[in-house]
């Protein structure tokens, strides 16, 4: 019975992972592709890695590591990507509507002139 559920996770895992994948052809720029890829691989890598722990026990322990691992760097790698596209002036959809960092960058740059 645990192999069954240990592969049904896996499963889940495995759907959220080419769904990350598909947010990364379909979305419209950088920004919301660093989103999609890192949320959806994120809860995929963490399911695969409970999936594997089902279906192993003596694992555990490893995978419990790996995915401490997963959950740290996935959002830190995210967020220093966006910032460093950020940065270098990348453009955004036109259908962006609010760019919060050009707006905290110019309100202090305008606190600075006065």
């Amino acid at each position: 019975m645990s192999e069954l559920i240990g592969s049904i996770v896996i499963l889940v895992g495995a759907f959220f992972l080419f769904s990350a994948g598909l947010g990364l052809l379909r979305m419209p720029d950088v920004f919301t592709r660093i989103q999609a890829g890192t949320k959806a691989s994120t809860l995929g890598n963490i399911l695969v890695l409970a999936g594997l722990g089902i279906y192993h026990p003596d694992w555990s322990l490893k995978l419990l590591i790996v995915a401490y691992f997963v959950l740290m760097t996935n959002p830190l790698s995210s967020h220093a990507l966006s910032r460093a596209a950020h940065a270098i002036r990348t453009p955004m959809a036109g259908t962006t509507v609010v760019d919060a960092l050009r707006e905290e960058d110019g309100a202090s740059a305008g606190e600075g002139s006065s």
